[in-house]
């Protein structure tokens, strides 16, 4: 029977000899210990506290929420639409999942800032993929800013996010 045989890839200890922690096994137990740093550096939520990124979410998943309840308004009316039939099913269905989301994030909720993130994500890669195709220095401008402001929200309301915790799966207790 052979002797088992070190990988390529062993790391040297600093006295000279070979550890048999492979480089990977070494970055992930190097990340582990930034991420406990980083979150013994959080603080819970108080009781009713809620982030200022989630508050911000917040408002504008209830603005957006406003322009689809109109526009669905607006399509069950018949308003034209440049002479396209517009269903509104589809409007007022996500103009209910904004309007949870605006009623969750404002309570806090963790579900209710990660479907907002989605919604951000969206947003990012359609304006992304946008600004490929725009036709005017104001259009590029305008998907720009969309961008920017999307992305900006999506990165500060990740910390939030840590804040909040998701909660504990049943039976967890």
């Amino acid at each position: 029977m052979e002797a088992p045989v070190e990988p390529d890839d062993a790391v040297p200890e600093s006295n000279g000899t070979a550890s048999s922690e492979t480089f990977q096994e070494k970055m992930a137990r190097r990340y582990e210990v930034r991420n406990e740093e980083a979150r013994a550096k959080l603080e819970p939520l108080e009781e009713g506290e809620r982030p200022g990124a989630v508050t911000a979410g917040a408002i504008v998943s209830a603005v957006l929420a406003i322009i689809f309840t109109v526009s669905a308004g607006l399509a069950i009316a018949g308003v034209d639409a440049g002479g396209r039939d517009i269903k509104p099913l589809p409007i007022i269905t996500f103009g209910i999942v904004l309007w949870g989301m605006t009623i969750g994030m404002w309570r806090a909720r963790y579900w209710a800032v990660l479907g907002f993130q989605t919604v951000l994500l969206l947003v990012m890669l359609a304006s992304a993929f946008g600004l490929v195709v725009v036709s005017s220095v104001l259009q590029a401008v305008g998907t720009t800013l969309l961008l920017a402001g999307s992305g900006t929200l999506f990165y500060f309301m990740i910390r939030a996010m840590a804040r909040i915790q998701m909660p504990s799966s049943p039976g967890a207790d």
